[in-house]
Formats: structure tokens, C-alpha cells, sequence
């Protein structure tokens, strides 16, 4: 690993196609997302929803009027989405990424609208539906979910991440009723995104949008924590890695049930040459195999360079904070720290952590590959 930095082009199309696929409305991302146009079009396989709105009728219209109404429904910001991608096996999708929240909506009592939105990583699950604000319990969302395994014919998921941590009482009691394992995670990258697309074309299209209005459950970024003795590493170094040779490493995670976390880049959009290098912290320690297993069950989210407080701060589960590292602030130190943010944000915010013996090893014992995404506008 070297010590310079680069700038990346993040390739949206992707993220366009596969959204588009399941949604059929044109995305609007805000400008993280991008840095370059995308230099091609890929081509995915065409998915066709069939959004549920409660006032639809159940009798069978005659083609050519259902065919209207499929196409009034796709554009009906009011209509609720139960669907699964039939080429999917259903006993396949055991791990929900899953928001209950208000919208900057009002009902026709001038009350927030809340909406359960559930999908898996590749989004082959997708569901929404609209709650009064009368029913928000545990026992309201525990029969939804419930639902969406009846409606789908999918298996009560293992796992469901959730990235607010307002809602952790609500969503943890209704998991652990339903024998599912709870997850708080900024790791719910397809989620956030589909919600990113939900506000641009659906919520700001609903009649009873409130511009303006603050979400009712705002994300909180706490001052960081002291780092737990257990995660010390002892020497740490910025550095970049050829994207050829992150993707071994990936391979490598994947194949041996390695220590860290990999990311759909192909559903992501990210569609980087092989030459290209990406920005990276690694991390050091004698004892390298315990602290990737310490590392591995905190759902590492992000790293970031605090240049006024001259620290590395790491983000882990939904809320949680810690001081990882410290450097000693000079102009050398801080064009360093400046050069590795700078780099990551040219990437549209993918990065990596790297755990080793030492930071001359050509191996790792813990790789995590990240992404920085701007908190939900919802």
C-alpha cells in the first residue's frame, strides 16, 4: 500500500437502471452521488411493479384499462408498493433493511403520515405502506412485517437493519417477538438510497407535502467516544490500494468467511478501472486477528478525518462514535488528513479500513469496505 492519493469517477448509471427497473420513475440523487458522468449505459433485466393503492379495485379490469391503471398507479405518489422480483427465490431473502418513520406528509387531520418502507440489499424486496400517526407501536409494525411474509410468500427475515435510532425500542421489541435478530446500522446503503428517490418523486409529489418540514426524527451525531481498549490498534497509516487489488481482497473476504464487509458496488453504480486508487486507512496490531474480530461485530460504517480536533473518528452501528486515532497537528499532518477526505469525497465517499500485522504486510486479517452517504433527507 502506498500513501498517495487519487480522485475516482463513481459510474450512477447503475444506480439509475436497477432503481428505475423496480421503481419506473427517473431519479434524482443529490450531487454526492456524482462526480463524472457516466460514460455508458449498462443493461439490466426489466422489472415490472405493481404498486397496491387500498382504494384499488379488486375486480380484473380489461387490458387496455389496466394497462391505465398500471400506469396511473406508477405515478400516483399516494399508491403503496408490495413487490418481489420473481426471478428471486424467496427463501433467499432472510435479511431486510427496514425505516419507520414520519414523512414530511400531512393526513386530512393535518397530521405526519408515517410509512414503513422494507427492502434486502439488492432491492428484489421492495415494500411501502402509510400508517396514521395514531398506530405507531411495536405491535402495529411486528403485524406488518408479518404481512409482507404473508403477501410475498417470503420467511420471517434472520436479520433487519435499521438506521434511526429513535425507533430502536419499536423495531428491536417487534423483532425479537418475531424471533428476528435486530440490527441497528448505518449499513443500510439500498435502503437510504431508495428513500433519497422516494423523497425526489414520490413525497414531494404528494398532495399532502410540507415543504420545508423537518424530519420529525432527526439522525443525531453524537461528540465521539473514547475508543473501548479492545479496538487499539498500535500503528496506522493513510494509504490507497489499487481498485484490482481491492477486489481481491473482497474476493478474498468472501471465500474464507474472512473478518470485515463487503458492498454491492454493482448496484451501487460504482464502476471504477482497475487502476484506479482508492483512499484507505490501515491499521496495525500485534494482535491483528482479535481486534478484526472485536472490528467485526460493530457494524463499521465509516471513517473520517477531524482536521480541527487532529483525529480519526470512527462511525460503527447508527449512533456510536469513537476517537480511533490521534496525530499530532501540524501544516505536513493536516495537508495529509485534507488529501485523504479530499480523495474520498472524489470517490463519492468509498473508502476502506484495513486491519493487519503490520503495516508493511501484504495481507490482511480484516478488510471493510465503506461508503459515505449523506443522512436521509426524510
Amino acid at each position: 500500500m502506498t500513501s498517495l492519493m487519487a480522485t475516482l469517477s463513481f459510474n450512477t448509471t447503475r444506480i439509475n437502471n436497477i432503481i428505475k427497473t423496480h421503481i419506473q420513475i427517473p431519479i434524482k440523487l443529490p450531487p454526492p452521488f456524482f462526480t463524472k458522468p457516466p460514460p455508458h449505459h449498462h443493461h439490466h433485466k426489466p422489472l415490472t411493479l405493481r404498486p397496491n393503492s387500498l382504494s384499488e379495485s379488486p375486480v380484473s379490469l380489461p387490458i387496455d384499462n389496466q394497462q391505465q391503471q398500471d400506469d396511473e398507479d406508477d405515478d400516483d405518489p399516494t399508491a403503496e408498493l408490495s413487490y418481489l422480483d420473481p426471478e428471486t427465490d424467496p427463501e433467499t431473502v432472510t435479511e431486510w433493511e427496514l425505516d419507520f418513520c414520519s414523512r414530511p406528509i400531512l393526513d386530512i387531520r393535518g397530521k405526519k403520515i408515517w410509512e414503513l418502507v422494507a427492502c434486502d440489499s439488492s432491492l428484489s424486496l421492495q415494500y411501502t405502506k402509510y400508517f396514521p400517526n395514531n398506530v405507531i407501536n411495536s405491535v402495529t409494525l411486528k403485524d406488518a412485517i408479518v404481512n409482507i411474509c404473508d403477501e410475498l410468500d417470503v420467511p420471517i427475515p434472520d436479520k433487519i437493519r435499521f438506521f434511526r435510532s429513535q425507533m430502536q425500542t419499536i423495531i428491536t421489541r417487534a423483532c425479537k417477538e418475531l424471533g428476528i435478530k435486530p440490527i441497528p446500522s448505518k449499513r443500510c446503503l439500498s435502503l437510504l438510497l431508495w428513500l433519497e428517490e422516494r423523497y425526489e418523486t414520490v413525497y414531494k409529489r404528494h398532495p399532502g407535502f410540507q415543504k420545508g418540514s423537518k424530519p420529525l426524527l432527526a439522525l443525531d451525531n453524537p461528540f465521539p467516544m473514547d475508543l473501548p481498549d479492545t479496538l487499539y490498534g498500535e500503528k496506522w497509516a493513510f494509504v490507497q490500494l489499487p481498485f484490482s487489488d481491492v477486489k481481491k481482497e473482497l474476493e478474498t473476504l468472501e471465500k474464507s468467511f474472512a473478518f470485515g464487509a463487503t458492498l454491492d458496488l454493482d448496484l451501487l453504480g460504482i464502476e471504477i478501472d482497475d487502476n484506479t486508487l482508492i483512499p484507505g486507512l490501515a491499521v496495525a496490531s500485534s494482535r491483528a486477528r482479535p481486534l478484526a474480530a472485536w472490528m467485526n461485530g460493530l457494524e463499521v460504517c465509516s471513517v473520517e478525518a477531524d482536521l480541527a480536533r487532529a483525529n480519526l473518528v470512527l462511525s460503527v452501528g447508527i449512533s456510536t462514535r469513537y476517537v480511533y486515532a490521534s496525530y499530532k497537528k501540524s501544516p505536513v499532518t493536516t495537508s495529509e488528513a485534507e488529501a485523504w477526505e479530499a480523495a474520498k469525497k472524489n470517490s463519492g465517499g468509498l473508502h476502506f479500513l484495513a486491519i493487519q500485522d503490520s503495516l508493511d504486510s501484504d495481507d490482511c486479517v480484516g478488510f471493510w469496505l465503506l461508503l459515505d452517504l449523506p443522512p436521509s433527507p426524510v
